[in-house]
């Protein structure tokens, strides 16, 4: 398959999918329910709401403190704020377009600190590594609570995380195997992409020169905390999901992440597939999918607001650099 045939069906595809789930939402809920879905959000509690918001902008500033943990044994302090809004811009650009944002954040990164980019986007790559980590390790606390559900959805939807992580490893694997065989070819372009390769390797491998080891540690629980109490709160916006176990929502959070990674941004189908979660657990259909779209709605509108904002303050409080 060409490139620009892969180019064209990872426009399409996702796009595609978006239609059909709307196709789907919209076959599979009455006039009366939609409507009881929109009230739902309209009447959700501002407060909890706004609190939601408030944990995932501390979630990302603990990322960004995170990140100068991996980049310091490469002999790199930048600035925490800088990071800050580097992260914030590259979750906009991922909006827009999937996986975009990696690259930006390292193109960033060398442009506002001068530091190069493939060590950079190491380091990146070396944070996905955690995070597939982390999700992997809640799916199993969700296997503990609601094992059946869970792996129904795992057998449905989730082979875009396990798929995503077998082609993860494959990646690194290839990486070094292609590094050993470049260090012995003598030939230009040999040597560029072997200076190249090698100090990706570096922001790779930083993880495991870092003088912060608990610091590391600690504030990756604490990202991850945050990501669930992002979801624990939005409960109280709906009547109906107040009450919910932690189980439950577990559940629903592992659903929510399957959706982030089958579509951009997860539209449509997170609010969907936490919905559907909810359902399983007596939750009416209206306050389940009520429930989803508030949550996602919370996410989109934090990126979208503070992406926006650091896109703008970025280049003006780096003017001289």
């Amino acid at each position: 398959m060409s490139y620009d045939i892969k180019k064209t069906l990872k426009t399409i595809l996702p796009i595609a999918l978006g239609v059909f789930l709307i196709w789907y939402l919209y076959i599979s809920t009455t006039a009366e329910q939609r409507l009881e879905i929109v009230g739902h959000i309209k009447n959700a509690d501002p407060i909890w709401f706004c609190l939601s918001i408030l944990i995932g902008v501390l979630s990302h500033i603990s990322r960004a403190i995170r990140w100068n943990y991996l980049l310091e044994p490469l002999g790199y302090t930048p600035r925490v704020s800088n990071n800050v809004f580097i992260i914030f811009t590259s979750y906009l650009a991922n909006l827009g377009v999937p996986r975009s944002g990696e690259f930006l954040r390292a193109t960033e990164l060398a442009t506002y600190e001068n530091i190069p980019f493939e060590k950079g986007f190491g380091t990146i790559v070396t944070e996905r590594i955690i995070d597939v980590i982390m999700l992997l390790m809640v799916i199993m606390a969700a296997l503990l609570f609601q094992t059946e559900l869970i792996l129904g959805f795992i057998n449905e939807s989730g082979l875009g995380i396990f798929g995503g992580l077998v082609v993860l490893l494959t990646g690194v694997l290839g990486l070094l195997i292609a590094i050993r065989l470049i260090k012995k070819s003598t030939s230009g372009f040999a040597l560029k992409l072997k200076h190249f390769l090698t100090n990706m390797l570096e922001g790779i491998l930083s993880i495991f020169k870092m003088q912060h080891k608990w610091a590391f540690i600690f504030h990756t629980l604490f990202i991850w905390a945050a990501y669930l109490a992002m979801f624990w709160v939005i409960k109280f916006t709906v009547l109906e999901t107040a009450d919910l176990s932690a189980g439950a929502l577990l559940v629903a959070f592992v659903a929510g992440a399957i959706a982030m990674t089958t579509t951009n941004g997860g539209f449509i189908a997170y609010p969907l597939l936490v919905g559907k979660a909810l359902e399983f657990f007596g939750i009416p259909l209206d306050a389940a999918q009520g429930f989803g779209w508030i949550m996602w709605i919370a996410q989109t509108l934090m990126i979208v607001v503070f992406g926006a904002i650091s896109f703008l303050l970025l280049p003006l409080l780096n003017r001289n650099r």
